[in-house]
């Protein structure tokens, strides 16, 4: 019994030193600058760089399959610290960029086809006849993008639309995928105006459908045709030839056009 006992000791030992040995030996060597970029990066694993968490981003970074500035979390300060990990320059960009939502189809401006009572998902009601609102393309109020930021930058408001804290966002792009209406874009925060619409209908229906819609009027391309334009029944920017003068914003008759709006915090504020 004894000697029974102490074979099973020497074999455990050995058997124990072999493993430790072969993991010595064949153990696959984990590139530093992997884990020093993780390190500077935010850790949020929101995704919007286009890879699976920080650490997937982290290897793409080192194999040269990505950019820091890919990384729409990160600032200046890391896109530059992880330049120095790798060993190389970066070009960076300053404007910095938020989510947009385009539609001010508010509760009291847009109209409702029906009354929906399904599943309180965006993705659910459009696939209902195409949405509860009268306006095919407009928001539908029910949150998709509210519940896929990971930084609490988009809240629903109470006249129904939801809105981005801009403080918060960092155009990660989550909300942007979310919606089903595709009306969440990215653009440069420092952008003079914004056309808050997505609609493509007539001016009859866009009327009907939404007291805020864009009507295809033509007065901003009356009084500005070098910066305005109508495509499709949309009004559309050239922001290369936009000098800010807002004359446009003035004279549209529904607000589809609006300024930057800054510090946007709470509900009170939003509506």
């Amino acid at each position: 019994m004894v000697e029974a006992v102490v074979t099973l000791m020497v074999l455990g030992l050995l058997f124990g030193a072999g493993l430790a040995f072969a993991s010595r030996v064949l153990a696959v060597k984990r590139d530093e600058r992997i884990e020093a970029i993780e390190e500077a990066l935010p850790g949020a694993n929101c995704g919007g760089c286009g890879f699976a968490g920080c650490t997937a981003f982290s290897e793409a970074l080192v194999h040269g399959e990505a950019s820091a500035v890919d990384c729409p979390v990160g600032g200046s300060g890391m896109y530059q610290h992880i330049a120095h990990i790798l060993g190389h320059e970066i070009e960076i960009s300053e404007n910095r960029r938020v989510a947009k939502v385009r539609c001010r189809g508010t509760l009291e401006a847009a109209v409702e086809r029906f009354q929906y009572v399904g599943e309180p998902d965006c993705d659910a009601a459009h696939a209902v006849a195409g949405g509860h609102k009268e306006c095919e393309y407009g928001c539908l109020g029910l949150g998709n993008c509210v519940r896929v930021c990971p930084f609490d930058a988009i809240f629903m408001a109470e006249n129904g639309l939801p809105v981005v804290d801009e403080e918060k966002c960092t155009a990660c792009g989550n909300c942007v995928e979310a919606c089903p209406r595709d009306i969440i874009e990215i653009f440069d925060e420092d952008l003079p105006v914004y056309v808050m619409c997505v609609s493509h209908d007539g001016p009859r229906e866009s009327r009907r459908a939404c007291k805020n819609a864009c009507i295809a009027c033509g007065l901003c391309v009356r009084k500005c045709p070098e910066a305005y334009s109508l495509e499709d029944n949309l009004a559309t920017v050239d922001y290369e030839n936009c000098d800010g003068c807002e004359v446009a914003i003035e004279v549209c008759p529904t607000g589809a056009l609006q300024p930057p709006r800054e510090g946007v915090r709470s509900e009170e504020e939003a509506v």
